[in-house]
């Protein structure tokens, strides 16, 4: 169990990511690739990455990959905290990385993994090196993240606005007692069940930072070093998993569906959906039957334009990056 202890200065510095962090999504999409999982929902993203990488050069994302077990430790400074204002500036960071925390990364996951040659240079800070990895971590996103980058940012955008409703309910405290089953808040103690190891965190007035994650497995996932900013990355509900609209899993096309779209309801549907809004909710500001708001979600979500998941007895709906360019057009 990881036991991450708050003060109270902790709980007000203490916020919700405002994206997708683009590192932390690709190393943990890097663990998930090479796992043992046959989730249903991610079958298709592995098999056709697993695909496109076998064209690839072996050296190309060796280092990457080595870098990256499916199971234990990674090295911190993979995802640096950088990395919240972008992936270019993530990227920047990662080669800027200091000598003695390459070493020790490295150090710590030789302990467990074999490592290739380079990882040698590496621990050295040669720059050749670093810059070799960090186009291996452009390539690698290119092929396997960016192709389905906005399906993530509506699973991640729909995760926030649940947390901000629990916030906006119970205050910091509501917020991370949201998070459970998988973490349980309690006397100023986050605990994070089923960690890999026993530990405790101190955030010491510094307040964490909470990062929802598409590829995160079940259990959230912290940087080993205390001394580093405090991170808490969370698994988000994947809403439906990265199979391609349209791909004969009894979902319409994309464009079968938009063709449905038409309407003024819908349209005011989409724009109810801006901040997050229930069946009920939807139903009750344009009085429509619930069973008519639950017609009009589910042609928006069939296009693309909303995300809907269940929070207890009640399906919260929120629009996705493609829904707010069709209703700012």
């Amino acid at each position: 169990m990881l036991k991450i202890h708050f003060t109270g200065e902790d709980i007000l510095r203490t916020r919700v990511a405002p994206a997708p962090d683009p590192l932390w999504e690709l190393v943990l999409s890097l663990h998930l690739l090479q796992g043992r999982s046959r989730d249903p929902l991610m079958f298709t993203w592995q098999r056709s990455v697993a695909s496109r990488l076998s064209h690839d050069t072996s050296e190309q994302v060796r280092l990457l990959f080595a870098l990256n077990p499916p199971r234990g430790y990674f090295p911190d400074f993979l995802t640096p905290y950088e990395s919240v204002s972008g992936f270019e500036a993530g990227l920047d960071a990662v080669r800027s990385t200091p000598v003695p925390m390459l070493r020790r990364d490295l150090a710590v996951l030789a302990a467990a993994n074999p490592l290739p040659a380079s990882a040698s240079a590496l621990a050295r800070g040669e720059p050749e090196v670093l810059e070799h990895l960090t186009r291996s971590m452009a390539h690698y996103r290119d092929l396997a993240i960016n192709p389905y980058w906005p399906r993530i940012q509506a699973a991640v955008e729909a995760d926030r606005t649940q947390r901000a409703r629990a916030l906006l309910d119970g205050g910091v405290e509501g917020l991370l007692a949201s998070l459970r089953p998988a973490m349980r808040w309690e006397s100023g103690t986050l605990e994070v069940r089923d960690y890999p190891d026993s530990r405790e965190l101190h955030l010491d007035g510094r307040g964490l930072l909470l990062v929802p994650s598409f590829f995160c497995a079940r259990t959230p996932v912290a940087l080993l070093d205390p001394e580093l900013p405090p991170v808490l990355v969370y698994p988000v509900d994947r809403l439906g998993g990265l199979a391609p609209a349209g791909g004969g899993d009894g979902h319409p096309s994309g464009r079968e569906a938009l063709a449905a779209l038409l309407g003024r309801t819908r349209a005011a549907v989409l724009e109810a959906s801006v901040d997050g809004c229930t069946t009920g909710e939807v139903a009750r500001r344009l009085g429509v039957s619930a069973a008519a708001a639950s017609q009009h979600t589910s042609v928006l979500r069939n296009a693309g334009l909303l995300v809907s998941r269940r929070d207890r007895n009640t399906v919260l709906h929120t629009i996705t990056p493609l829904g707010r360019a069709v209703l700012n057009a």
